[in-house]
């Protein structure tokens, strides 16, 4: 079995435009035949452009996803019979032309649709894709989670199975369409004559009419109706990004797949770490000893509190870098850094001791400082 387009190019299957494009480049500049020192470069460079090609068309990627790889892989091959190989690597599986055929033909082929007689004429179309939020922790978002989803969507009429009539209900052929679904009307242009189809109105693309509508959907076929779902999330997703549960959208017309749930999560502020991209920040404060004297702190992480050892004469603000401590890269091995800032914190008040051993610090430094007028503002703003 050939290795399909997304593993080809190392993305996952909501991977946006972008990221393919990015990752295309990636392999080309890996694999491109002039440079790859790889036997088999030249066939993977070619098997890169090919799931580009694919992926960044909207058509191509939404029928590659309904039929698979290897059905779409024999599509292309039919298409390019007695084409002209228009079927190769760079072939164009949707095309006009010589080597093209409709797409429509290979989803009834594929999918049952019977080719354009169907069910009273009318193609078999897949639903449409929904959308929703989910809200998850960052906690959530670095182990990874199993959450429950909670939707109101529309279904097929139970009562109905979707049909829009009752089962016993007396049909008869539409007289509009002739039972094609179908009307057509040619009009005479400048250019010469124009053909164009369109679904019968009358109908609604169905061939028949019935003399009864079902009470349940009033004839639409379809019911809104609530869901709870499960849904894995992975570890290391980004606050925007959107998982897609297939299957799980609108039904389809005329015995059409569903479509697919498109779920963009959204990742809450945490209180203690800052995200940016794969790495973590986090502002630590320490006292102006530490600071001084260096010391052993104990910093936070998703995954427990680790030490670190702070060096005398550390600086506020000063960064320390702890390497794989940050989030979890998505559908990649490893993890981001986190960098810890450190922010030397001054007492607000101080006891007759320390005032006096302050003083005396001033003292050795040849500094002339009253503690009580200005010492910690200058202290502070020497950090």
């Amino acid at each position: 079995m050939s290795q399909d387009f997304y593993e080809i190019l190392g993305v996952s299957r909501d991977a946006s435009e972008d990221e393919i494009k990015e990752a295309y480049r990636e392999k080309a500049r890996e694999y491109h035949p002039d440079v790859s020192d790889d036997p088999d470069a030249e066939e993977k460079f070619k098997q890169a452009k090919k799931a580009k090609e694919v992926l960044t068309d909207e058509e191509k990627r939404q029928m590659y996803d309904q039929m698979g790889h290897e059905r779409f892989e024999q599509a292309e091959k039919r298409g390019g019979a007695g084409g002209g190989g228009r079927g190769g690597m760079g072939g164009d599986p949707f095309g006009g032309g010589a080597g093209g055929f409709d797409m429509q033909d290979i989803f009834d082929q594929f999918f049952g649709g019977g080719g354009r007689g169907g069910r009273g004429g009318s193609r078999r179309r897949q639903g449409q894709d929904l959308q929703t939020r989910l809200e998850i922790d960052l906690e959530e978002a670095y182990n990874g989670a199993t959450k429950q989803l909670n939707v109101t969507r529309p279904e097929a009429c139970d009562d109905c199975d979707g049909a829009g009539h009752p089962p016993g209900a007396d049909s008869e052929t539409c007289p509009e369409c002739n039972g094609q679904g179908q009307t057509t009307q040619v009009q005479q242009t400048p250019m010469g004559r124009v053909q164009q189809t369109t679904t019968c109105r009358r109908c609604d693309g169905e061939g028949t009419l019935y003399d009864e509508t079902c009470s349940t959907c009033r004839g639409n076929g379809v019911v809104q109706n609530d869901a709870s779902l499960e849904i894995e999330v992975p570890a290391g997703i980004a606050n925007g990004q959107t998982l897609r549960m297939g299957r799980e959208g609108a039904p389809g017309e005329n015995g059409g797949p569903n479509g697919d749930l498109l779920i963009e999560v959204s990742v809450r502020d945490h209180p203690d770490f800052e995200r940016d991209g794969d790495d973590l920040q986090h502002q630590q404060a320490i006292s102006f000893p530490q600071a001084v004297f260096g010391d052993t702190i104990t910093v936070p992480t998703l995954d427990g509190e680790v030490e670190v050892d702070v060096p005398s004469g550390t600086q506020s603000g000063e960064v320390f870098r702890l390497e794989g401590k940050g989030m979890p890269r998505l559908q990649r091995r490893g993890h981001g850094d986190l960098y810890v800032q450190v922010q030397v914190v001054t007492p607000d008040s101080l006891n007759t001791e320390q005032k006096e051993a302050l003083e005396q610090f001033a003292e050795a430094g040849g500094e002339e400082v009253d503690v009580e007028e200005g010492f910690f503002e200058k202290l502070k703003n020497s950090l």
